[in-house]
């Protein structure tokens, strides 16, 4: 087996184990844990994320971006859980390194949660701000680390498909002047 591939001695799963260690070490007994238990529910199914779209469109201000995020997040997390079938890669299960948080399934590549936030952070970005958003996400990756249910090469990998899909959305719904772009 090369260095490249993700069997039990690769790199990539040497460098996944370190950082999940390492994170409950340094975040383990600090309140970033209810913390990141609260953004763990916030995010189930991206259900937090479609609330906060729908709250943004009920409020009548740049609905057909409130729209195009909203799909944006939709479309994330449908990509991220018909990849994470794909792939099928079981979460992590290091002894020292529990579960602190139930989930819906045993499949952990890439994380739902990544997509569905970093697609929050590229369709709701220009309403909420681009800094927070990005901010949250950040906070967001760390959280499913910290709680020992995705490895980090789960959450980069998940946020960079749901910014990818994002983008490719917004880009497709809204125009530059923030009109619909195929009315």
């Amino acid at each position: 087996m090369t260095a490249t591939r993700s069997g039990p001695g690769s790199r990539l799963t040497r460098w996944d184990h370190t950082l999940l260690r390492s994170t409950r070490r340094a975040l383990g007994a600090t309140p970033a844990v209810p913390v990141a238990r609260g953004l763990s529910h916030f995010g189930e199914h991206a259900l937090g994320w479609i609330a906060l779209g729908a709250a943004g469109w009920l409020s009548g201000r740049r609905r057909p971006e409130w729209a195009a995020g909203t799909v944006g997040v939709v479309a994330a997390h449908g990509a991220g859980v018909v990849v994470k079938r794909v792939v099928r890669r079981v979460r992590p299960q290091l002894p020292d390194v529990p579960a602190l948080v139930a989930t819906p399934s045993r499949l952990s590549f890439p994380s739902a949660h990544s997509c569905s936030t970093a697609a929050a952070a590229v369709g709701f970005g220009p309403m909420l701000g681009a800094v927070p958003m990005a901010g949250l996400t950040g906070v967001m990756l760390v959280s499913r680390v910290l709680l020992g249910v995705h490895y980090p090469s789960d959450v980069v990998s998940g946020a960079a498909l749901g910014a990818g899909t994002a983008a490719l959305v917004r880009r497709r719904l809204v125009a530059a002047d923030g009109r619909k772009a195929f009315a």
